[in-house]
C-alpha cells in the first residue's frame, strides 16, 4: 500500500513539474502585466504566481480531466482581484496607484488591468471573465475598450509654456 501511494506521489509531481515547465513562463508574464510591474524587477508577480501555482498543485488530483492551466489562470485572476479589493477597498476605478509601477499597463487601473489581461493576452472570452469577476458581459466589454483606449491613445501632458513676445517701449 505505501508501495503505491508513493508511486502516485512521484507521478503527481512529475506531472505537475512537467505542468509548470510549460506553462509557467506565460503565468509568470500574465501575472507581471496585472501587478504592472518591470519584467526584471517583479516581486508581486512572482508572489502572486507562487501562490496560483500552490493551489494548482493542491487541487492537482481534483482536477479529473480539467485543465491545470485554466485552474491556475482563473486562482491568478481571483488572486490579483482580491488584493485589489483589499488594497484600494474595491477594483479601482480610478488611477491611484499604491506602488510605483513601471511595466506597459501601468496607466491602468487594476481592473482595466485584469479585464485586458484576460481578454487579449489570454484570449477568455467576454462571458468567461464576466463570469469570474461577477460583472456583466457588457461592462467587461465596456472596460475593455476603455483600457485600450488608453493604452492607444494615452493622455498628453501639460501643454509646453508660450513665450510671448516682450512689447517694445515707446
Amino acid at each position: 500500500m505505501r508501495g503505491r501511494r508513493a508511486d502516485q506521489e512521484t507521478r503527481r509531481t512529475r506531472e505537475f513539474e512537467a505542468f509548470v515547465a510549460g506553462a509557467g513562463g506565460r503565468l509568470l508574464h500574465a501575472a507581471t502585466l496585472l501587478t504592472a510591474e518591470d519584467a526584471d524587477a517583479n516581486p508581486r508577480a512572482r508572489r502572486l504566481l507562487t501562490l496560483a501555482l500552490a493551489h494548482t498543485y493542491a487541487c492537482w488530483d481534483r482536477l479529473h480531466g480539467e485543465d491545470p492551466y485554466n485552474r491556475a489562470r482563473e486562482y491568478l485572476a481571483t488572486r490579483f482581484a482580491h488584493g485589489a479589493w483589499h488594497r484600494y477597498g474595491a477594483l479601482p476605478l480610478g488611477r491611484a496607484r499604491a506602488h510605483p509601477a513601471a511595466g506597459p499597463l501601468a496607466r491602468l487601473t487594476a481592473q482595466e488591468r485584469l479585464v485586458l489581461v484576460l481578454r487579449l493576452y489570454e484570449g477568455v472570452a467576454d462571458e468567461q471573465v464576466a463570469a469570474l469577476l461577477g460583472l456583466p458581459a457588457e461592462r467587461v466589454r465596456t472596460v475593455c475598450d476603455r483600457a485600450m483606449a488608453t493604452l492607444l491613445h494615452p493622455p498628453r501632458g501639460p501643454a509646453p509654456a508660450v513665450r510671448r513676445a516682450k512689447a517694445a517701449a515707446s
